[in-house]
């Protein structure tokens, strides 16, 4: 008997895509974007942009603690002048070998006012090792007219800076409470440009807490610092004054300001430091206990 065949098997043949058009499938499912403002800050540290550190704060304060209690004992007044709120440019007076007066101040603000304060400081501080990544971290800040501007301006930020810079703080202790003229008065421009007053604070008992004995040009040139001044850590008591700020009638964010009116300005705020400064030296009956 004939065998009738049955059908042939059929082979399946893939498909092929035409040419031009992606099959590619992902391994992994890829989770639909977000929108950025939901990402989280991919920092791994507390550190700000600026190199602050919140954690390093922390340690500066319980290490320094017990130097601005019981060492320099500390003492304000008028330190419901600093805002709570909002940007504010604090100068004071600046001295001492080794200046006392801004971890007294910056320690002072944030115990007391619950704010962060920068140091706006020159580059040199920035090119020594260690110390410059240090400083940072503890609040400094290249002091740089755009950096001072983010600060106040921007970041509504409380900012110190010293005016008379390493003139005041290289002075011979014969001329201590002698204030050294106030630069070009930049920090005036910058207060108006930013639109933030201005607080003058006075500090008596840093030229005490360490004193210049000797200073070598020789070593300073070869470091290519200022100067190396020779001295020793004394408990002299520390008072800071804080003044009645200083507000600026004028049109913030503006290219240029009169000349005529930052030097007015910054040699008023000059001498009402000067002027608080014997006032508080009249007052104190001891170096050690004010």
């Amino acid at each position: 008997m004939a065998t009738v065949p049955g059908p042939k098997p059929t082979k399946t043949v893939p498909k092929v895509a035409p040419v031009g058009r992606s099959t590619s499938v992902a391994l992994v499912p890829v989770p639909p974007a977000e929108d950025d403002a939901g990402l989280a800050d991919p920092r791994r540290s507390d550190v700000d942009e600026w190199g602050r550190s919140a954690h390093m704060r922390e340690l500066a304060r319980r290490v320094y603690g017990p130097v601005y209690r019981d060492w320099h004992r500390v003492t304000w007044e008028g330190l419901e002048k600093i805002p709570t709120t909002g940007g504010a440019l604090l100068v004071p007076n600046h001295s001492g070998a080794i200046p006392a007066d801004a971890p007294c101040i910056m320690h002072g603000i944030e115990e007391e006012l619950g704010r962060p304060v920068y140091g706006l400081a020159d580059e040199m501080f920035k090119r020594l090792p260690v110390i410059g990544t240090m400083w940072s971290r503890v609040g400094g800040v290249l002091a740089h007219p755009d950096n001072a501007y983010r600060l106040l301006r921007e970041q509504e930020q409380l900012a110190l800076v010293f005016p008379e810079g390493t003139k005041g703080t290289s002075k011979p202790y014969t001329e201590r409470y002698q204030l050294r003229r106030f630069g070009r008065g930049g920090f005036v421009e910058i207060a108006m440009r930013a639109d933030v007053p201005v607080i003058p604070i006075a500090v008596v008992g840093s030229e005490e807490a360490m004193p210049i004995l000797w200073k070598s040009n020789t070593l300073a040139k070869l470091l290519n610092v200022p100067y190396v001044p020779f001295t020793v850590a004394l408990p002299a008591k520390i008072k800071i004054r804080v003044l009645d700020p200083v507000h600026f009638e004028v049109e913030p964010d503006q290219p240029r300001y009169s000349r005529s009116l930052i030097m007015d300005e910054s040699e008023q705020i000059r001498q009402r430091i000067q002027e608080a400064l014997f006032d508080m030296l009249r007052e104190r009956e001891s170096v050690w206990f004010g």
